[in-house]
């Protein structure tokens, strides 16, 4: 079930439970309380409350479950499925939090030795190359 904890820094905490590979997963995530998640989650959690009738007390005074709404509790609190990457990625933040590593990732990644610098990087020049070949081209056609 997931679950909220309001801060008066602006923050909720929504904690959900996911079923992957027959063990239970809970992933904490703190979200701004302005932001779409945080209401879409806020409204979750009130229809839940509001569908949950008060079942009535019986003779012995022993509240009791009706059969349908007892179904119904029962339907609902299904787990929702993980998958494996969706795992993979949950496993990979909670290790780059705990080395501490967050932060030299992001650095390295910037840096000349980044992969997506690189990529860009041969991108330029490729275009490059490709502009001086057209105009060696278009040179040799008009005269």
């Amino acid at each position: 079930k997931p679950q909220e904890k309001p801060e008066d820094s602006g923050k909720v905490t929504i904690t959900k439970t996911f079923d992957f590979a027959g063990e239970e997963v809970k992933v904490t995530k703190e979200v701004d309380s302005n932001s779409k998640e945080a209401k879409s989650f806020l409204k979750q959690q009130e229809k839940l409350q509001s569908a949950a009738p008060a079942s009535l007390p019986t003779v012995s005074g022993v509240k009791r479950p009706s059969g349908m709404s007892s179904l119904l509790g029962k339907i609902g609190a299904k787990k929702q499925k993980m998958s494996t990457l969706e795992k993979s990625k949950l496993d990979w933040e909670n290790f780059k939090e705990e080395e501490g590593i967050v932060e030299e990732l992001a650095i390295h990644n910037r840096g000349k030795d980044g992969y997506i610098e690189r990529k860009a990087f041969l991108e330029r020049v490729d275009h490059r190359q490709f502009e001086i070949e057209r105009d060696i081209r278009l040179s040799r056609m008009k005269p």
